[in-house]
């Protein structure tokens, strides 16, 4: 069975005729002496005059091994498709007259992407020993410090396999579009992916989810990633127009159609043509209202107040809404016409509490949003999180969603003036809201993602040891009677266990 060593030729091995006091005999040539092989099968990308005379000078360092070398032109030394492809050729060079050949790849001559190389086809398509030299540690075996082979090259083809499942499925590409989106979750990667494909359709659109949820920046990712990515985005807040003049600011108006219009205006939809009209609170819309943007979608044009000549326009109509549409149509609130309408691509954003994993990643990128805005501001200190701090955080029901926590970290770091946020700064940059039943109590907090049972159980005493005391004007005597505990002490070392003073 012969012993073949497969290598580049390095810049060291080139100079050891002519300075081997300093360079040493050079790693080929050592390893040639160190170790028995039939056959030396080198690769150089170095000027034929010089290689043919390391070739020579090698030749009769060791007279029994056979010498190939190969010339391999490079454009670049760490070019790792060429180096690839010429050591692939090598390899098979010198397993062709018999395939029973044991390679060994010297790691030590060339680049580090030539090393690269030798490691990947040593576990892969030519099982290979790997050796590595020096003129301090002589010739040494290399042992890889994981399996490559079964653990890290499967990995690479499981997502060759998601990639063409995802081609086959007709996906788009990955969309930069949608990096702002930061999420983790199951249920925030389902709508993403959902968003991704919808944006290359101009179908309408209707986000749904509770305030806070990020309805506008999706929107905004759809349209970027759209075809008219580069035509205008115009978001309009329907709960703020005024009754009066929802038609003149969708639609537009002529010059003297009403008392005040000095001039003309264009409207939202014209100045929306050609790209995406981003229809937010939708539901909050008068019907009369309702009526004239469903023709409008419907047709195609606008008529301006004041105008008998309709208007061609091109929009794409992307709605939101925090109501459940159906449910307003059912009460007479919403036009049932204009859901369905509207409703041909629906995304549901889910609330923060139902994206387990995401509440962490949020929670650092605020964060460095906050440091970043507050960088310019006189007297301002980086803000970091105690340990304290991010269980309050990840403890919280959060039902102002995203945008809730995001305001959260703001008033945290206006507050507090030192450079770590304690527990104590974040609950009291939190806004108590009035109990919605709609929403779940202390004992309905979702398990998928997990919760801190005891920070759970420490705000829960922290809410009403304070409230007894308030209650109380301060007499802990009184107050541990209305919490149901024995006696002041007690109530006293309830206070010093949960982090109270008085």
């Amino acid at each position: 069975m012969p012993k073949v060593l497969v290598s580049w030729m390095g810049t060291a091995d080139l100079r050891a005729p002519n300075e081997h006091a300093e360079v040493g005999t050079g790693p080929v040539a050592q390893a040639l002496s160190a170790r028995r092989f039939d056959e030396a099968y080198l690769l150089t990308n170095h000027e034929q005059d010089a290689a043919g005379r390391y070739r020579s000078w090698l030749r009769a360092r060791a007279p029994d091994v056979r010498i190939r070398m190969v010339h391999e032109k490079l454009t670049s030394p760490t070019d790792f498709g060429e180096i690839h492809a010429a050591a692939v050729r090598a390899c098979e060079g010198a397993v062709e007259n018999d395939q029973d050949t044991r390679l060994t790849f010297h790691l030590s001559p060339g680049t580090p992407a030539m090393a690269a190389i030798w490691l990947i086809l040593a576990k892969t398509r030519f099982p290979a020993a790997l050796i590595e030299s020096s003129r301090e540690h002589g010739v040494r075996d290399v042992s890889v410090p994981f399996d490559i082979s079964a653990d890290f090259l499967p990995d690479l083809l499981r997502r060759s396999d998601r990639e063409l499942e995802r081609l086959a499925a007709g996906l788009p590409p990955e969309a930069p579009e949608f990096e702002e989106i930061v999420h983790r979750s199951p249920a925030m990667k389902r709508v993403v992916l959902r968003a991704r494909r919808v944006a290359l359709r101009s179908v309408p659109v209707l986000i749904e989810g509770e305030t806070g949820t990020g309805k506008e920046l999706l929107a905004r990712a759809i349209h970027r990633a759209s075809p008219r990515g580069d035509r205008p985005f115009v978001a309009v807040n329907c709960g703020a127009l005024p009754p009066e003049l929802v038609e003149s600011e969708l639609f537009g108006h002529d010059k003297g159609a009403f008392t005040g219009a000095s001039a003309r205006r264009a409207g939202h939809f014209l100045s929306a043509d050609g790209g995406t009209l981003f229809l937010d609170e939708i539901g909050e819309l008068p019907l009369p209202a309702q009526v004239k943007l469903l023709r409008a979608l419907q047709e195609g044009e606008v008529l301006p107040v004041g105008s008998s000549r309709p208007l061609r326009v091109d929009v794409r109509p992307v709605a939101a809404t925090n109501r459940s549409l159906p449910s307003e149509a059912a009460a007479g609130r919403f036009r049932e016409d204009l859901f369905y309408r509207l409703a041909v691509a629906v995304l549901r954003l889910p609330p923060l509490r139902e994206r387990p994993g995401d509440l962490a990643l949020l929670l650092d990128r605020f964060l460095e949003q906050v440091n970043r805005e507050g960088a310019e501001q006189p007297g301002f200190v980086n803000k970091k999180l105690s340990v304290g701090a991010r269980k309050v955080v990840l403890s919280h029901v959060w039902p102002g969603n995203v945008r809730e926590l995001q305001n959260t970290l703001r008033r945290a770091a206006i507050w507090s003036s030192d450079e770590t946020l304690t527990a104590e700064d974040m609950r009291e940059a939190l806004i108590p809201l009035a109990v919605d039943d709609r929403r779940e109590t202390v004992l309905d907090r979702p398990l998928e993602g997990g919760l801190d049972l005891r920070e759970l159980l420490a705000n829960v005493a922290r809410h009403y040891l304070e409230r007894a005391l308030e209650h109380t004007g301060g007499n802990k005597t009184e107050a541990a009677r209305l919490v149901g505990l024995p006696s002041y002490q007690t109530f006293t070392n309830w206070m010093k266990r949960y982090g109270l003073t008085q």
